[in-house]
């Protein structure tokens, strides 16, 4: 059953700040879970080659000829479609065939010859593994896992809602979801959610598969948030900026026009370096990259590997290191092709796999790679377990708690640093305005 909505006073609100006690679960020594989110790619795209996984080479085309996966840098100038009709497109009924109708994009003021990299094929390329070496090194070192669905089928807008509350339906009765992201008249979006002009839409999609009506971008549910407002847990959502697609609070009214967005919600995704080096790291932690930073295809540069790295060495090299577990992943498919097909659960539940990597001091064993079905709603309800949380009702619901990723019965591993090619002080010192990934 859904949570009711809840209320806020300003004790409670204030209290959540406090120390909190260790769970009373058998996951007892997390203290501290830190969400990393990332754009934009599949196993099969940015995990090439990695052992123990499952990973293809190549895969068919709409016609039943057999592709062969190439590969490219992680930094490229061109991106491709990642609607739910693209997913509609790539899935086909389960073939896992339609990837080469899925359409790529190239940048507006450039001409279409100079996407470098895109060939004849363009979806169906993997990432150079010299370009993501500290990505290769986590999972080697930690945990990694092969069958990790982004719970919905469409783009970031929506998986940022569904990391925060395992559903973008726009109310907390409403058997639709939204399904794509916000149009209106200044998309590409600068700024949406409840921020956003009035003209700003989102399509939903019904119980029978319709997009047929649009709302206002704004919504109002129960988050993962205020579950832990409730149970006085800190929390903070580190963004690039207050009202991109990434700010997925910024979509939620309450949280929008509540006291937590001035409190808990961070425009700046390398403050989490700073809370970490000072202390100050709250209990659960988003952190969504900026553009450069965010694996984005046709927007970022090679630096995403080192910038998750950076916060993991960061708590790797603190005293959170025995009491925290970090989950990285990518929020959406990209476009990118991937062989495995999702089950699919209602009209817009699962999508494809994406990547998940698992850093802890309790992993099961270094190098472990998990064959068990995971989603966006996994880690919500890991999060719930941990601290005594009810369950919100949505994708946590039905999602499992990632137990076979943790030993905790163990005495913990002893942290050693990943190699990076840029260091914490390259984030830290870069003086560029934070950009949203998707917004142009």
């Amino acid at each position: 059953m859904m949570v009711a909505l809840l209320t806020f006073s300003a004790d409670m609100h204030a209290a959540k700040h406090l120390r909190t006690t260790n769970p009373a679960t058998g996951s007892r020594v997390i203290q501290h879970i830190v969400i990393i989110m990332q754009e934009n790619r599949t196993p099969d795209n940015l995990f090439h080659g990695l052992a123990n996984a499952d990973i293809a080479n190549s895969g068919p085309d709409h016609n039943g000829n057999q592709v062969t996966l190439q590969p490219q840098p992680l930094a490229i100038n061109y991106d491709l479609s990642h609607t739910h009709g693209s997913f509609v497109v790539m899935y086909d009924k389960g073939k896992m065939d339609g990837a080469d109708l899925v359409p790529s994009l190239c940048d507006p003021v450039r001409p279409m010859a100079r996407c470098v990299g895109a060939g004849s094929y363009p979806q169906y390329k993997y990432v150079n593994a010299s370009d993501v070496t500290p990505y290769f090194q986590m999972a080697a070192q930690y945990a990694f896992g092969d069958r990790m669905f982004q719970t919905n089928q469409g783009p970031t807008y929506t998986s940022h809602q569904f990391i925060i509350a395992g559903t973008s339906a726009p109310t907390a009765n409403s058997n639709s979801y939204v399904s794509e992201s916000p149009g209106g008249n200044n998309f590409p979006v600068l700024r949406t959610g409840c921020t956003g002009q009035p003209i700003q839409t989102v399509p939903l999609i019904d119980p029978h598969g319709q997009e047929k009506q649009k709302v206002y971008p704004c919504f109002e549910h129960a988050t993962l948030p205020d579950l832990l407002d409730a149970q006085g847990i800190s929390w903070r959502y580190y963004t690039p900026g207050p009202s991109g697609l990434v700010a997925g609070p910024n979509s939620i009214r309450h949280l929008r026009f509540g006291p937590d967005w001035n409190e808990d919600v961070v425009p700046d995704p390398t403050q989490i370096l700073r809370d970490i080096a000072q202390g100050r790291l709250p209990a659960v932690s988003w952190v969504m990259p900026s553009r450069l930073s965010s694996d984005h295809a046709g927007s970022a540069d090679d630096s995403g590997p080192s910038w998750v790295a950076s916060i993991v060495n960061a708590l790797g090299n603190s005293p959170y290191w025995s009491s925290t577990a970090i989950f990285i992943t990518w929020d959406d498919w990209g476009g990118w092709y991937d062989h495995v097909a999702p089950t699919i659960y209602d009209q817009y539940t699962y999508g494809f796999r994406v990547p998940l990597i698992v850093v802890s001091p309790y992993v099961v064993s270094a190098g472990y790679v998990s064959h068990v079905t995971h989603d966006f709603g996994s880690i919500l309800k890991f999060t719930e377990e941990v601290f005594n949380l009810p369950s919100l009702g949505y994708a946590d619901s039905r999602a499992d708690n990632l137990s076979d990723f943790f030993n905790f019965g163990s005495h913990g591993s002893t942290f050693h640093p990943i190699p990076v090619k840029y260091d914490q002080k390259y984030f830290l010192n870069d003086k560029r305005k934070p950009m949203d990934p998707d917004d142009d």
